[in-house]
């Protein structure tokens, strides 16, 4: 498949996975303005399932990475070559940027803004590291043990560490970017993000090697 094509599906699937985090986060926050949890798991649960029907569309088409990070381990890996690599990663993050235009636009808002969210300190970068680390996981291991529940597995997997991480798992060097440009419920502080990328990119470097002692394990004796 001809790598504009590919671009293309990476763009728009950025984009829309971006709309529906900021999107939602709009939306959650404005119907429960008192009540931070169920905005936080409308947030989730539009996120996981715009994940899940993004990956199971563009991924036969350019590998649904919508993200710098799997970007970089896949390169790193020879899945993809370094100037494809670098493509896809600029084309990610204007797309991240482009899809918060679009839910500022939906909910007529400035379509500018600076986060103003804080996120930072040794709890928001470890979190962040652990969010990265089990994405990139479940995408190896899933690729390769259930290639066709990938969509499924993610998408499961970045709901629940909306949860069980102090930073809502951003997990994504393009949309934490992105994010710092909106003052929703979904955004960040821009002199927050290098430390959120940093652990990010740690996270994600790490779960190669692991993924690859794991693939290499013998398969486990099945009952008869």
């Amino acid at each position: 498949m001809p790598l504009s094509r590919k671009l293309l599906a990476e763009f728009i699937g950025t984009a829309l996975l971006l709309a529906a985090v900021v999107g939602s986060g709009i939306m959650g926050a404005a119907l429960s303005p008192q009540n931070t949890a169920v905005a936080l798991l409308a947030n989730a649960a539009a996120t996981a399932a715009a994940l899940y029907v993004l990956i199971a569309l563009f991924g036969p088409l350019s590998g649904a990475h919508f993200n710098p990070a799997v970007t970089l381990v896949a390169c790193l890996r020879r899945e993809l070559t370094a100037r494809h690599a670098l493509a896809y990663a600029v084309v990610q993050i204007a797309a991240a940027v482009s899809g918060v235009l679009l839910a500022h636009a939906m909910f007529d808002l400035p379509l500018i803004q600076s986060g103003t969210h804080v996120r930072t300190g040794p709890a928001q970068w470890l979190s962040e590291a652990v969010a990265a680390f089990g994405l990139l996981l479940t995408i190896l291991l899933g690729t390769r043990q259930r290639p066709a529940a990938v969509p499924v597995l993610v998408a499961g997997y970045i709901f629940a560490a909306y949860w069980f991480t102090a930073s809502t798992s951003f997990a994504n060097p393009a949309v934490t970017l992105a994010r710092s440009l909106t003052q929703s419920f979904a955004g960040i502080r821009p002199a927050d993000v290098s430390g959120f990328v940093l652990a990010q990119l740690a996270g994600a470097l790490a779960a190669a090697p692991v993924a690859a002692v794991l693939a290499e394990a013998p398969e486990p004796a099945r009952a008869s």
